[in-house]
């Protein structure tokens, strides 16, 4: 009885902690004087929220010149597939400008910037290397140096910054769903990888970047926080976006993560083998998964959504390959993208190799702390 008060009462507190919270976006004390009498260009999705409302709307209200919305995968209103297309368009709310920065444009041109002195980037992140939005940060970042603009970064807390976590990228795997040599969990917030980017050098552009970060005020990396809004389609809350740096690993497979459900990266299962009890539907939704995996099938696998997830752990997918290939079924059917995601190929080498989770979460033990010590110097918040 009085461990569970004391779990209520500590719960209450992360609550109230999180209340008391000011994300980059609403200090605007900090940075509205870097954007008097300057064009600004936002790099923002739905996630871009402050107390006011969207950040564009809230600049658009004190009198700030926003010259255009430059929009990420997924979209400026967050609703689109993952891998869609993204056109270009017009805000219907406030008539700017909307360029898609994912397909072949996910680097901005020198004529959309020619009308823009200051770059803000406010978009949740989760912690996790192959989400895509910390790839569009850095190659703003590397047009912002190219064409001596100031980029800001509106920081914001990292729901999964609590774990560092996964094999190191190596320079031969790098690639859109992973630019960086950091782990597959790295710790960090945006703004202390942008941070990072800057002081390793990890910008192909010579000159060099005027680089502010708005801090989160009142945040530490030990306190708890739930995002208020879904960063993306298929992470709609707290459980899928825990599980989601070790279920995404399945979309190089055959496994279904549960898109087309209700429960995306929060089950996983096959049409054709049975990897547990619990069964799910996969379904065409719009904006979220139109073409899902065993669509209108019925699947068989596992139910995580009471699972406690602490970072990355292997054993879900250790066992679904063993599983399909005692059975003769293909698990790397996407061997490359398995690569990409993982940053290396000794991951996928090691599972078909039959090596056990230990072995190989030992093997990028050394590698993990040499980049903890790597990162300290871009550190923001009290570890």
């Amino acid at each position: 009885m009085i461990m569970r008060l004391f779990l209520i009462i500590l719960l209450t507190l992360c609550s109230l902690n999180s209340f008391a919270l000011q994300v980059g976006a609403e200090r605007y004390e900090q940075y509205l004087p870097l954007l008097k009498q300057q064009r600004v260009a936002l790099v923002v999705n739905q996630s871009a929220q402050t107390k006011d409302g969207h950040l564009l709307d809230s600049l658009l209200a004190k009198g700030v010149t926003v010259s255009k919305v430059f929009a990420p995968e997924h979209g400026f209103r967050g609703d689109h597939d993952a891998g869609a297309h993204v056109a270009s368009n017009t805000d219907v709310k406030t008539g700017i400008p909307i360029i898609s920065l994912y397909g072949k444009n996910k680097r901005p041109k020198a004529e959309q910037l020619h009308d823009v002195d200051v770059i803000i980037f406010d978009i949740q992140d989760v912690g996790v290397r192959f989400y895509t939005y910390i790839s569009t940060m850095h190659y703003m970042m590397e047009a912002a140096a190219k064409y001596q603009k100031t980029f800001i970064v509106l920081d914001r807390p990292n729901p999964n910054i609590a774990y560092v976590d996964g094999p190191i990228l190596e320079p031969a795997f790098t690639s859109f769903v992973g630019l960086h040599p950091i782990p597959v969990l790295h710790g960090l917030t945006v703004g202390e990888l942008a941070k990072m980017i800057v002081g390793e050098g990890w910008l192909e552009e010579s000159k060099s970047l005027d680089l502010k970060v708005i801090p989160v005020d009142g945040y530490s990396a030990s306190m708890r926080y739930d995002l208020p809004i879904k960063p993306s389609p298929n992470l709609p809350n707290a459980q899928a976006i825990a599980l989601y740096p070790s279920l995404c690993f399945f979309e190089a497979t055959p496994i279904s993560v549960g898109r087309g459900t209700e429960l995306p990266f929060q089950v996983y299962g096959h049409a054709e083998l049975q990897l547990g009890k619990f069964s799910f539907t996969p379904r065409s939704i719009v904006g979220a998964a139109a073409n899902p995996k065993f669509k209108d099938q019925r699947v068989l696998g596992v139910d995580l959504t009471k699972y406690e997830s602490k970072g990355l752990d292997l054993k879900w997918l250790i066992s679904a390959y063993q599983q399909l290939s005692s059975q003769k079924i293909p698990f790397f059917t996407h061997a490359k993208f398995m690569d990409k995601l993982a940053g290396t190929d000794k991951l996928r080498l090691a599972i078909e190799a039959g090596d056990s989770q230990q072995v190989i979460e030992q093997r990028w033990q050394r590698p993990l702390q040499h980049y903890l010590q790597r990162r300290q110097p871009y550190l923001l918040y009290q570890r």
